[in-house]
């Protein structure tokens, strides 16, 4: 594709879909477990209702609805008191029924708002609607002795979903990325699924256009389906924009449709016309009554939410001294702000900032070298707090402490038994370090009288042959403070 410089005269317009798994253990309308799609033998949590047998009966899951109405509040959604389910009908293989049940002209809540962080600052994305809904089977394609068919999973069929919609609020791919991550960030938050985009727990369907910089018309959109991966959405939409703006400026039109993402060539390619919601022939699920939500539900659901990651991101600045960007990556993670608020309440005595530091850098390190989430048991707050305090105290160095972190990582002993252990631990001692001192000046009377001529500098090289000296077990604060006291007295009895 020719390269365009679309910023100049189209602007892109995008809104979001996303579909979430909720975690529940059992679906949507059926009492079959969910189980993990990715790892689970095909077919083994299948019945009649979600296998779409005729005159079986949907019953809603409870647990759905809670988990729905949580996220929706988190999303500062309007939670319509009455909802109302409907058969959405079209045929496909990995569809049992013939039709999906979902939620259409009366959502679970709709008007709601999400604040996410982009390079040009905070931006609101407004949520049109937030709906529950089952997911589908999974089909799986084979070819084998030159004939080609499909074989179908129903594990994943009636699982419960809920889908996040947005209003045209996005303009490029960056914002797109922004969005999903805080939305990602938002559903582990509130424990509405683990955020697993490789189990596909969370799929996001942009809807992108672009039009004439100024236009009030909006273009032509396509929906590029089933990403799960940031780095594709990222890729795809910035591909499908600039795709857009290049068919515009050749005077071409653009196809309304629905694409897939190519990853090996990078490029989006298309699937099918896209449908609108007239195709979809939807009505009222019969078999279901209206979905009532009453104000004492709501009020109970509303008090579970926990502190949300934007208004802890602004916290962690006001009460902690951090930057934006520190704030950002330690809020990220629930698990991870609340390690690190857990290290700061039992070390008043250490910076926070020195904290986050070591958080984000040696401790993301180690936790990624061992090839999993985040995992506090794997290095307990209090053992993080006892090292760094001996670092700030100077009984050890850094990266003395450093080397002992790896290892306290990967034995469970706290550094207190392995500074012993291996002999590391700094001298402090004032007596022996005057000695050293009163060594490295006796052996090198040329620098001292060039120190005392002016040439204060000198004041670092004589504190690292002093380390030097001491095999780098001296504290260097002590070190410091006895080496300018020793200087001062040279320079009083010159």
């Amino acid at each position: 594709m020719a390269e365009l410089d679309w910023m100049v005269d189209y602007e892109a317009v995008i809104g979001v879909e996303v579909h979430a798994e909720l975690a529940t253990r059992s679906k949507m309308f059926c009492s079959c477990a969910v189980v993990d799609a990715t790892t689970a033998q095909p077919n083994i949590a299948v019945c009649p209702v979600c296998a779409g047998m005729p005159g079986v009966l949907p019953v809603v899951n409870q647990a759905a609805v809670e988990l729905g109405v949580r996220l929706a509040l988190a999303l500062e959604c309007e939670v319509l008191p009455v909802s109302i389910f409907a058969r959405k009908n079209y045929f496909y293989p990995d569809l049992p029924k013939g039709y999906q049940i979902s939620q259409y002209e009366q959502p679970l809540a709709r008007n709601g708002k999400l604040i996410i962080l982009t390079s040009q600052g905070e931006k609101a994305v407004r949520i049109r609607r937030v709906h529950l809904e089952e997911d589908t089977g999974k089909l799986t394609h084979v070819t084998k002795d030159g004939e080609s068919y499909s074989l179908i999973d129903l594990n994943r069929a009636g699982v419960p979903l809920l889908e996040i919609v947005t209003e045209p609020d996005l303009h490029s791919a960056e914002e797109v990325r922004a969005y999903a991550m805080a939305l990602r960030n938002i559903l582990r938050y509130c424990e509405v699924n683990s955020g697993d985009m490789q189990k596909g727990v969370m799929r996001i369907e942009p809807n992108v256009s672009v039009r004439r910089r100024g236009a009030a018309q909006l273009g032509t959109r396509t929906e590029i389906k089933n990403l799960n991966s940031f780095r594709a959405l990222e890729r795809a939409v910035a591909y499908e924009i600039e795709r857009q703006a290049q068919l515009l400026q050749e005077g071409k039109e653009v196809i309304q449709e629905t694409r897939g993402w190519d990853e090996a060539q990078g490029k989006t390619v298309s699937q099918r016309s896209k449908e609108e919601a007239h195709d979809y022939r939807y009505f009222p699920e019969p078999d279901l009554p209206p979905l009532v939500i009453d104000s004492d539900w709501l009020e109970e659901i509303c008090r579970k939410i926990p502190e949300l990651p934007v208004n802890r991101w602004r916290r962690l600045q006001e009460q902690y001294g951090l930057s934006p960007y520190d704030a950002e990556v330690l809020t990220n993670e629930r698990i991870v702000a609340d390690y690190f608020e857990a290290a700061v309440s039992q070390a008043p005595h250490l910076a926070p900032k020195t904290i986050a530091n070591w958080i984000s850098g040696e401790v993301f390190g180690l936790m990624n070298q061992a090839g999993g989430e985040f995992d506090p048991h794997l290095l307990p707050v209090e053992s993080l707090v006892e090292l760094l305090t001996y670092l700030e105290e100077g009984l050890i160095n850094q990266p003395t402490a450093k080397m002992i972190l790896a290892e306290m990582f990967g034995s469970g002993k706290r550094a207190k038994t392995l500074i012993k252990e291996k002999g590391l631990e700094q001298v402090s001692d004032e007596a022996q370090i005057s000695e050293w001192i009163s060594q490295v000046l006796r052996e090198n009377p040329e620098q001292v009288q060039t120190y005392l001529n002016g040439k204060e500098a000198l004041e670092q090289w004589f504190f690292g042959q002093v380390m030097r000296l001491a095999a780098g077990k001296a504290n260097p604060k002590v070190v410091q403070q006895a080496l300018r006291g020793q200087l001062l007295k040279l320079k009083e009895q010159r």
